[in-house]
């Protein structure tokens, strides 16, 4: 894919952050996201999942935060976007679902007021219009009693409702891009695979373009059709949600799924990947993977490994990529 007409389009972004002690989160990233696909980022704490999406709607503190390369949504240059551009962009071209509901909504508010103002700014139409729009979003994403729920503030709801009322409050715009980070890791199992199934309904009611960050494997394939999988900041691995978890071609990602086995028997011992990832304090110059990958060559240690593109929008980061690699 060449980038032209993709929704996401995102080339040889670098992010660093200063300090104290200088953090190269983002290395050399390039994704691509089209109209109406779901694509979950997956990968350990700390890879860059969250500084991605946060990036995409220019969430980072500017004053010690260090951006190049390009990114754009719907061929909009998202770093050039400014004032009124910026403001009409987050909430209207694109939303974010955050890991916590319950600090993300304001708790003097009720929830009808909240999804109502955010509706009035962007769209311009009456009070009476905008309640009218939130009261639609909260039957949409299926809360229970809506009429009541309007007038609820963020403390008299659950978790899993206020989940909901996050996707009611992120949609209610009607988005072309809907950014999920993590958005059920603080729920329970059975209010998980609720919001999880829900999400992929509204995707496919609404038709956006959805990046969904999360660190487990079961999470990914219940909601995406494409899987990248991140590392130290860079992409190692990317492809479809089946080529990944049938065909995984980097020894990270068989070290993901061997850890996330879902169907394994009661009492079976899955496998942690050794170690930890890398301090990222200096931009790798060598396989960041290698001192934790039981493949690794003297070749490993000294260069970047070569990115190998092995079928239509499959690529992968490793010199051992011509062979599948089996998950124990």
């Amino acid at each position: 894919m060449s980038g032209q007409g993709s929704l996401v389009d995102i080339r040889n972004l670098n992010i660093r952050f200063r300090g104290a002690r200088n953090v190269h989160a983002i290395n050399d990233l390039t994704l691509e996201l089209e109209q109406g696909e779901t694509l979950a980022l997956l990968g350990e704490s700390g890879s860059g999942k969250s500084v991605t999406l946060k990036a995409l709607l220019r969430l980072l503190p500017p004053r010690r935060t260090d951006i190049d390369g390009v990114m754009k949504v719907n061929a909009v240059d998202v770093m050039s976007l400014k004032g009124r551009a910026l403001q009409d962009y987050r909430g209207g071209e694109v939303s974010m679902v955050f890991q916590e509901p319950g600090l993300a909504l304001d708790p003097v508010y009720t929830i009808g007021h909240q999804i109502a103002e955010a509706v009035r700014r962007k769209t311009g139409v009456s009070r009476d219009e905008a309640m009218s729009t939130a009261l639609d979003m909260l039957r949409r994403v299926r809360i229970p009693s809506p009429d009541r729920r309007l007038r609820n503030y963020p403390h008299e709801l659950s978790g899993g409702m206020l989940q909901r009322v996050m996707i009611a409050l992120a949609l209610s715009c009607r988005p072309r891009l809907l950014l999920a980070d993590e958005p059920t890791t603080a729920l329970d199992a059975t209010v998980q695979i609720q919001i999880l199934l829900l999400l992929r309904a509204l995707q496919r009611e609404f038709g956006m373009g959805v990046i969904f960050v999360t660190h487990d494997i079961g999470v990914a394939v219940e909601v995406s059709e494409r899987i990248a999988v991140m590392y130290a900041g860079q992409i190692v691995e990317e492809g479809t949600t089946r080529e990944i978890i049938k065909s995984p071609r980097h020894p990270y990602t068989k070290g993901l799924l061997a850890a996330n086995l879902h169907d394994v028997a009661r009492g079976t011992r899955l496998d942690a990947i050794p170690g930890a990832p890398p301090p990222l304090d200096t931009k790798p110059d060598a396989c960041p993977f290698a001192p934790r990958c039981p493949l690794a060559e003297a070749r490993c240690r000294a260069a970047l490994p070569p990115v190998h593109r092995i079928g239509p929008r499959r690529r992968v980061a490793c010199i051992h990529a011509d062979a599948p690699m089996e998950v124990a």
